[in-house]
C-alpha cells in the first residue's frame, strides 16, 4: 500500500564509532562539516541532560500519527536512535511516557522527533536521551501512514538510516555513514586545538593580537 512500507537498514556505524564521537561536542563536530548541517534549533533536549549517540533508524510518518513509530519500537536493535520526521507538527504528541519506558526498556539509545512529546515532567527527570521540537498534551493517532529506514530530512538535515545521530545540549546533528571517519578526525582535532585555547585562557598566556589585526585589516582604527 502507498505510503507503509518497511525497508531493512543494510549498513549503520557501529559501536566503536558511536563511542568516539560520544566524547565529543555536538559544536566540534558541526564546526567541522563546514557549520552547513543541523537539525533545527527547535529539537532540544527533553531529557535532564546527557549525550544522545547511535545509528539512525529512521521513520516516516504524517503529523500526529505514531502508528509506525511504535513498529519502530518493536524492531529496533540495541543502541539504534529512532529518528522521525513528523513534519515538525505540534498539534498532537507522537511519543509520551510508556513509549519512553518501552524503549529504554529495549536498549534503545534515544529517540528523536520533529514533532511534539507529552508527560514532560516525567521525561524531563529521567536521563534516557528524547530530543523534540515541542510539547502538547493531546495524544496522537494510530492510522498511519507511515515508513521505516526511508531517507528523511528534518529542517534540510539529510538523514538516512544507519547514518550516525549525535545530540547534546548544542542540539542534534546527522554525521553521514560514508563520511564518519573523516568528519572524526576533523572534529577530535578541533576539539583538541579548543582544549588547549582553554588551558592558555586559563593561565593567561592567550594571544588576542588577532582581534586588532583583523579589525586593521577591515580599516578600523582605535
Amino acid at each position: 500500500m502507498i505510503g507503509f512500507q518497511i525497508i531493512q537498514c543494510t549498513r549503520k556505524v557501529d559501536a566503536s564509532t558511536v563511542a568516539k564521537f560520544r566524547n565529543l561536542p555536538v559544536a566540534n563536530i558541526s564546526d567541522s562539516m563546514s557549520r552547513m548541517t543541523a537539525g533545527g534549533a527547535r529539537l532540544r533536549p527533553m531529557h535532564a541532560g546527557g549525550v544522545l549517540a547511535g545509528p539512525a533508524l529512521t521513520v516516516k510518518t504524517r503529523p500526529g500519527d505514531n502508528l509506525m513509530i511504535h513498529k519502530a519500537l518493536d524492531i529496533a536493535a540495541a543502541g539504534d536512535v529512532i529518528v522521525v520526521d513528523g513534519g515538525g507538527d505540534l498539534t498532537n504528541a507522537l511519543i509520551g511516557e510508556m513509549m519512553v519506558a518501552h524503549a529504554e526498556h529495549r536498549g534503545i539509545a534515544g529517540l528523536v522527533l520533529n514533532g511534539a512529546i507529552r508527560d514532560y515532567d516525567t521525561i524531563h527527570a529521567g536521563s534516557f536521551p528524547v530530543f523534540a521540537a515541542g510539547i502538547t498534551h493531546r495524544g496522537p493517532y494510530k492510522d498511519g501512514p507511515g515508513e521505516i529506514n526511508v531517507p528523511i530530512a528534518i529542517d534540510g538535515m539529510v538523514i538516512e538510516a544507519g547514518d550516525l545521530i549525535i545530540g547534546d545540549g548544542d542540539g542534534l546533528l546527522c554525521v553521514p555513514y560514508a563520511q564518519a571517519e573523516d568528519i572524526y578526525k576533523a572534529a577530535k582535532a578541533k576539539n583538541d586545538a579548543e582544549l588547549k585555547q582553554i588551558a592558555a585562557i586559563r593561565s593567561g598566556t592567550s594571544d588576542r593580537a588577532w582581534v586588532d589585526a583583523t579589525l586593521k585589516k577591515l580599516g578600523v582604527i582605535g
